[in-house]
C-alpha cells in the first residue's frame, strides 16, 4: 500500500487543481464582470442616443444589439479561459448556427426587418400608427417583435417582418391633421346659411388653426337630409377633443338659428286601394249604439 502511495504524485495533482481552479476562477470573473459590462454599455449607448436626439425606439434596439454582442464574446472569451478548445467549439457553434438559421428564418425575417424599422424609422416611439389593422401607440421596438398600446391599454405585438410588408399609417407623423365632421341639415333648411353658420363657429374656436384655409361644402343628397362637408385644420395632439367640441359648437349654432338637424326616418307613401284599406286612411268608424236597458 505504502509502495501504490508512492506512485501517485500528489503535487502533481496539487498543481492540477491549484491550475484549473484558477483558470476557472479566472474565466468566471471575466463572465461576470462582462455581463456588468454588456449591461452597462448598452445603458450608455441608449443614454448617447437619447442625449443626440435620438429616437427612443433607435435607443433601445441599440441597447439590445450591444448587450447581444457583448455577451457573445464574453461567453467564448471565458470558455477560452477556462481551457476549453474555442475553435472546435467556434465550428460547432458555426454549424449550429446553419441549421437553427433554417429552423428560424422566420425569426431571423424578424431580425432583419426590425433593423430596417430602425433605419428607416417610418414611426417613433410616442407615435400612434395603424399597422394592417391593428392601430395603438408605439411603445417600442424590440430585435423580433413591435409593441403597440391602444387607446384603452391594451398591449399589440407584432412581428416585424409584418410590419415591413403591411401598409402603415403614421397619424402622429404631422404636426397638423385636417378633421372630417359629419354635419347634415334638413331637406327643408338652406344649405348655404347652415354652411355659413358653421363658419361663424370655426372662426371662433380656439383650436382650429387661422393659417389653414377650412373647407365648407354641400357634399351630397342623402336618404335624411343633405351632408355638408366641414373639414378644418387643427393641431394633431387637438384631434379627439378639437372634434368633439367642434360637434357640440356646431349643433348649438345650428339649432339657435332654427337649422334642423336631421334624425334617421323613413316616410312611407301608400296609394290606391292599399290606403283605402288601412283603418287609418279614413275617418274613424262610428261607435255602435248601446242595448237599451231592459226595465
Amino acid at each position: 500500500m505504502d509502495a501504490f502511495l508512492d506512485l501517485i504524485r500528489f503535487d502533481l495533482w496539487r498543481d492540477a487543481a491549484l491550475l484549473w481552479s484558477g483558470r476557472l476562477a479566472t474565466a468566471l470573473l471575466v463572465l461576470v464582470v462582462g455581463l456588468w459590462l454588456a449591461r452597462r454599455l448598452g445603458k450608455l449607448v441608449a443614454l448617447a442616443v437619447e442625449r443626440r436626439g435620438g429616437d427612443r425606439v433607435l435607443a433601445n434596439f441599440l441597447r439590445s444589439g450591444v448587450r447581444i454582442a457583448i455577451i457573445v464574446v464574453v461567453l467564448v472569451g471565458a470558455l477560452d479561459l477556462a481551457g476549453v478548445p474555442t475553435g472546435s467549439l467556434l465550428a460547432a457553434l458555426g454549424a449550429a448556427g446553419l441549421a437553427i438559421g433554417l429552423a428560424l428564418k422566420d425569426s431571423l425575417g424578424n431580425l432583419a426587418s426590425g433593423v430596417l424599422l430602425v433605419l428607416q424609422r417610418p414611426f417613433r416611439a410616442g407615435d400612434y400608427v395603424d399597422v394592417g389593422g391593428q392601430a395603438g401607440k408605439v411603445e417600442r421596438i424590440d430585435l423580433l417583435r413591435t409593441v403597440l398600446i391602444t387607446i384603452d391599454n391594451r398591449e399589440i405585438t407584432i412581428p416585424n417582418a409584418l410590419v415591413m410588408n403591411q401598409p402603415i399609417v403614421n397619424f402622429s407623423a404631422r404636426a397638423e391633421r385636417r378633421l372630417d365632421l359629419p354635419v347634415s341639415v334638413a331637406y327643408e333648411c338652406d344649405p348655404v346659411r347652415a354652411l355659413a353658420v358653421i363658419r361663424g363657429v370655426l372662426d371662433v374656436h380656439p383650436r382650429v388653426l387661422r393659417d389653414r384655409e377650412p373647407q365648407l361644402l354641400v357634399q351630397r343628397f342623402a336618404a335624411g337630409g343633405v351632408d355638408l362637408a366641414v373639414r378644418p385644420w387643427v393641431r394633431t395632439d387637438d384631434v379627439l377633443v378639437a372634434q368633439s367640441e367642434l360637434l357640440a359648437a356646431i349643433k348649438d349654432a345650428l339649432e339657435r338659428e332654427g337649422i334642423e338637424i336631421p334624425f334617421p326616418q323613413q316616410v312611407l307613401h301608400v296609394r290606391g286601394e292599399a290606403a283605402a284599406a288601412l283603418p287609418l286612411a279614413g275617418p274613424p268608424a262610428p261607435s255602435a249604439p248601446s242595448a237599451p236597458s231592459a226595465t
